[in-house]
């Protein structure tokens, strides 16, 4: 039965793997530079539209929660704005590639597999890319407009005035973004702890107390010290737990059951022990 599961792609030898990894890795180096190339034609979407929108007032988030922003930015080095165009065409070309690179390692590591590991390996991949987005989605049009609203408005003295810029927001952005991206494929990675036996659901239930801690503790890190900021910053983070809970598998009562059975077998050996005495 095992045997028939397997591909039936011929063996493959060391260096066989080894050039199906080149020939991977090339790929993928193609496809970044192909997106690089036609993204950093398109800077003024790229820039007015998505990057900086978040410095206007009239960003959606702060319309839908009453705050009154407005950055202005500043460049102070000459060659600023060509390297930031240059880090921000390469970020959005790494997050459009993103399933085609995830696509490229689920095809390298296929061969290996047993037709419903790739099944399953294929939910998983389309999982994780599905997480990336939505944390990419939530960092971006949720945590950052807090982030700016906060640091824009917060002065250790009034004699102090703000002047933000451009390479310090670009940099706010690319680390706030692509955090919350990465943060977001936790379920993906206790799906896959679960599956090879360390943590089981009745795991994350019964560690729930120690989850709300450390959720609190992680929203204080990534957001502005505010209580606002904070909650808002920490209810996609217990969505993600939930989500966490329910991907992985429930824990299976062999033992249970195993030692019950071991139990009865005892009892009816004493059983006919006392009938032949």
């Amino acid at each position: 039965m095992a045997e028939e599961e397997l591909d039936e792609s011929k063996d493959m030898s060391f260096w066989d793997h080894l050039e199906a990894l080149r020939q991977g890795l090339f790929r993928m180096v193609i496809a970044l530079v192909v997106a690089f190339v036609v993204l950093f034609f398109f800077k003024d979407f790229l820039f007015d539209k998505l990057i900086l929108a978040p410095t206007r007032p009239d960003f959606f988030f702060y319309r839908w929660f009453g705050m009154e922003t407005g950055l202005q930015l500043v460049n102070i080095e000459l060659s600023t704005q060509f390297m930031v165009h240059m880090r921000v065409t390469m970020m959005c070309a790494l997050i459009v590639c993103c399933p085609y690179i995830l696509f490229e390692i689920w095809r390298f590591i296929a061969p290996a597999l047993y037709k419903r590991e790739k099944r399953a390996t294929r939910r998983a991949f389309f999982f994780a890319s599905f997480l990336f987005y939505l944390g990419i989605a939530v960092g971006y049009c949720i945590i950052l407009p807090l982030m700016i609203n906060f640091f824009d408005g917060y002065k250790v003295s009034e004699s102090v005035i703000n002047t933000i810029s451009l390479n310090s927001y670009i940099s706010t952005v690319n680390s706030t973004v692509l955090l919350f991206g990465i943060v977001f494929e936790i379920p993906t990675l206790l799906a896959a702890l679960s599956q090879i036996g360390l943590i089981t659901r009745q795991t994350l239930i019964g560690g729930w107390k120690w989850a709300v801690l450390l959720i609190a503790v992680l929203a204080a890190i990534i957001t502005p010290a505010d209580p606002f900021s904070m909650l808002i910053a920490a209810i996609p983070l217990a969505l993600l737990y939930g989500i966490s809970i329910l991907v992985c598998r429930k824990e299976k009562p062999d033992e249970d059951e195993d030692e019950s059975d071991d139990g009865e077998d005892a009892a009816v050996a004493a059983e006919k022990k006392e009938a032949t005495a």
